[in-house]
């Protein structure tokens, strides 16, 4: 991994930030983004890595950022896209989806890890290896326990990208695989996800879990640097649920 610069995204959440810091421990050289903004300077702060700021769900934005980076910091061999999320939503009625909220998520949860593809994808076939992974939900394999529509639309997209970019890319030596994560206590929206279940709620989700405990971030991270490595260099188009049984 020494060789290896990666880009991680969504640092500001606890998913994000411990797969940057678990690249980063096993050796490569590791730059984050997330929104512009204090948030994303003190998530670099606190891991001690470089960061760029960046919108990645609106093209420009993305495309601007991605060449600030490839300039100040060499283009990445792997790219872990873990920006996404529910963007502050609530669960709804059918009725009640706002087509801005729709469209909102989408953009995070799925056009960010297109845009950051286009930019980053020639370098990779230049060398002849990558590694792309995207960060689904076992919302992209099922209904969501969040009850937002465009959540769950969002995350079985992306699944769908995830396969469809291994395809395309695989015979230029380009791995894309997603991590499912189960239920992890990893930023506020979770949390509050967390409490609204109650304690008879909660019990009856761990009941669920074949490990009877939540998950964590690093658990993720642990299947994230298996998946940048070497030694899954045969592995692509997988959607591994890191969730402890539940699925």
């Amino acid at each position: 991994m020494t060789a290896r610069k990666a880009l991680v995204t969504g640092v500001v959440g606890g998913i994000g930030a411990a797969i940057a810091a678990r690249l980063a421990a096993d050796g490569a050289s590791v730059v984050v983004s997330d929104l512009p903004g204090d948030a994303i300077v003190e998530a670099a702060d606190r891991l001690g890595l470089p960061c760029v700021g960046a919108d990645l769900g609106e093209p420009a934005s993305a495309k601007a950022a991605m060449a600030r980076l490839e300039r100040d910091h060499g283009a990445p061999d792997i790219l872990v896209n873990a920006a996404g999320g529910v963007r502050n939503q609530v669960g709804t009625t059918l009725e009640e989806v706002k087509p801005e909220d729709w469209k909102c998520i989408f953009a995070i949860n799925v056009d960010a890890t297109l845009y950051l593809s286009q930019a980053l994808v020639p370098a990779m076939k230049a060398k002849g290896w990558g590694r792309i992974v995207t960060i689904s939900s076992g919302a992209g394999l099922r209904p969501s326990l969040t009850g937002i529509h465009a959540y769950t639309a969002a995350k079985h997209a992306l699944v769908g990208l995830t396969k469809q970019l291994s395809l395309e890319l695989g015979p230029h030596g380009i791995t894309v695989n997603s991590i499912a994560p189960g239920f992890i206590l990893s930023n506020p929206a979770t949390r509050r996800q967390w409490e609204a279940y109650g304690p008879e709620g909660q019990a009856q989700l761990i009941k669920r879990i074949h490990t009877r405990r939540l998950g964590a971030p690093e658990d993720i991270a642990a299947a994230a640097a298996f998946l940048t490595s070497t030694e899954a260099a045969w592995i692509t188009g997988q959607i591994l649920g890191v969730d402890g049984g539940i699925t």
